[in-house]
């Protein structure tokens, strides 16, 4: 059996796309008021390597928030890199329990995951063929009301590299929120606000695009159609896309491959749950340890792989979610403290909502993926073995940084629609 460290490759290309797309998101034009002048992040000195802590601590918050997330009958994806990124801005505001809370449900403290997303996006690799990039913004209101800590938008520039704006939050600032989504996700997440609530006090936006060729493209003779049948026992024609593949993963109650994209530094993961296992009850089974040790222990061995081709769009409000995981106080407008992040003149600062959209497309080329995520403050009044995984039933899949085993796309798909 030869072991992959696939684990730490995952963090290290989380993290290099938060710079990437930053960086090529500076052109976009907005009508807000731009409340970084003064403010440019600091010097911190030398980017360390992602712990291996870290990374367990991160893909342990991946699967709990998947795990908590997931809904039979419908095809879940949610990008975990995408939720936590947002809510660790916003941790850095929290205070007393509220920021307690938080750290528990995150799995990291505030610093913790302050020098996570710094190291991360430095090393997030990218390439023609590849690439992962994340952007992160705070929206503020211009009501005189609202008072925003100046500290706060440093620390997020900092480690975040987040551009922070004043806007009247009218219906422009809408516009332009969903604008800089869009534009940050290459279009691919077309619009994450509905509305501007009219207590709505700040918007701490996180954005993330991937897009990547397989290692190698699958040719005409590859695909062929077949049958995939339904969580619910239904049947339909769809093209599969075969392949051979070198990494077999494996747990006893489910079985899978793990397939590279150009340049091996991302890879997709599939699991496959044993024919006397539902798919809900492999899910609720996961912990961070175990897919942890699933991904990085793979096994060098052939296996004949059989992937549905599929697209996917997916959107959730994950407040009840995130409570239901201990996150108690921060939406409680008696209990949250965000007084690290301004303060409301009316009352109380605390989160209203947790918007999350994401998209997926995966076909002979290779895998465009998308995701958004919106954390909404309001203020009160204010070749030895053939193995053979056919994807031909529900399963989970993954998008994973193949240094650091760290999913950065988990979803189930349920039924297929191509």
């Amino acid at each position: 059996m030869k072991r992959i460290r696939i684990f730490q490759m995952m963090i290290s290309v989380l993290l290099l796309a938060a710079t990437a797309l930053n960086l090529a998101g500076c052109a976009l034009r907005v009508k807000a008021d731009d409340l970084m002048e003064g403010i440019t992040p600091a010097d911190l000195g030398e980017v360390l390597p992602i712990s291996g802590d870290s990374a367990e601590k991160a893909a342990d918050f991946a699967v709990r928030l998947f795990r908590a997330s997931d809904a039979e009958g419908e095809n879940v994806l949610i990008s975990p890199l995408s939720v936590l990124a947002a809510l660790s801005m916003t941790l850095n505001g929290a205070r007393g329990d509220t920021k307690a809370e938080t750290e528990a449900v995150l799995g990291m403290t505030s610093d913790e995951l302050n020098e996570f997303f710094r190291s991360y996006s430095g090393s997030l690799p990218a390439a023609d063929k590849y690439k992962l990039s994340l952007a992160n913004s705070i929206w503020f209101t211009n009501d005189e009301s609202f008072t925003v800590n100046r500290d706060f938008l440093q620390t997020n520039a900092d480690y975040y590299g987040a551009d922070a704006y004043r806007a009247p939050f009218d219906g422009e600032t809408l516009k332009d929120i969903n604008r800089w989504v869009r534009n940050r996700t290459d279009g691919m997440i077309p619009e994450i606000l509905d509305a501007i609530t009219p207590d709505a006090v700040m918007y701490l936006v996180n954005a993330l695009a991937f897009e990547a060729e397989w290692s190698v493209i699958y040719k005409k003779s590859d695909i062929s159609k077949g049958k995939f049948t339904a969580e619910d026992g239904s049947e339909k024609t769809v093209e599969f896309m075969h392949s051979t593949e070198g990494l077999y993963i494996e747990d006893g109650s489910a079985r899978g491959f793990i397939k590279f994209y150009s340049g091996q530094k991302y890879a997709f993961a599939a699991i496959l749950p044993g024919e006397g296992t539902s798919l809900s009850e492999y899910v609720s089974s996961l912990d961070g340890k175990k897919l942890h040790t699933l991904l990085s222990e793979a096994e060098s061995a052939s296996v004949s792989a059989a992937i549905p081709k599929f697209e996917t769009g997916y959107g959730t409000e994950l407040s009840d979610v995130l409570v239901s995981m201990g996150m108690k106080a921060a939406f409680d407008p008696d209990k949250a403290d965000f007084s690290g992040l301004g303060e409301c003149s009316g009352g109380s600062i605390f989160i209203g909502r947790v918007l999350h959209r994401t998209f997926i497309s995966v076909d002979e080329k290779g895998t465009k993926a998308g995701a958004a995520t919106v954390v909404e403050m309001r203020g009160e009044s204010c070749p030895a073995e053939i193995n053979e995984v056919i994807l031909d039933r529900p399963f989970v899949y993954m998008l994973i940084d193949t240094e650091n085993s760290l999913p950065f796309f988990i979803g189930t798909v349920r039924d297929v629609n191509n």
